[in-house]
């Protein structure tokens, strides 16, 4: 295998990931909301509404200063050393960049990812998530009390 296949491989992987981080902080914030009414404990687990809240955390913060994510940094430069035009190579990069952008001027996405966050940021206090500690007593509440 080349170096310049091997740089496209690179590149759909990054993208790969990219997508998955997407999709952890969307599902995530369903799951959680979908999990508080079932019941579901793992869905306050501590380590994954950190990580969750974290993910969207550094979404908002590089909108709001207008930096352009690494992930996508990294991306179209192992494109570019592909000598592949931006998103044109495989069928997974083309695929997996039209689910993931989207053509709209900079204050939509500021706006979207805002109240994303904020909602991600209302379900922590809605939905706590347990204390780090184990030993902590803790009191789940439940929206429908089971009779």
């Amino acid at each position: 295998m080349d170096l310049v296949t091997l740089y496209a491989i690179a590149a759909d992987i990054v993208l790969s990931v990219h997508v998955s981080i997407v999709v952890f902080i969307v599902i995530g914030l369903a799951l959680i909301v979908i999990g508080w009414v079932c019941a579901w404990r793992w869905v306050r687990n501590p380590w994954f509404r950190l990580t969750h809240l974290a993910c969207i955390g550094v979404v908002v913060v590089q909108s709001w200063f207008g930096i352009v994510c690494p992930l996508t940094t990294l991306e179209m430069h192992l494109r570019r050393l592909a000598g592949e035009a931006t998103y044109a190579g495989s069928f997974i990069g083309y695929w997996l960049h039209n689910l993931l952008f989207f053509e709209a001027p900079s204050w939509v996405f500021i706006v979207v990812y805002t109240l994303f966050g904020s909602l991600v940021v209302a379900t922590w206090i809605w939905v706590r998530p347990f204390p780090f500690n184990r030993g902590a007593s803790v009191v789940a509440t439940h929206p429908f009390p089971k009779p």
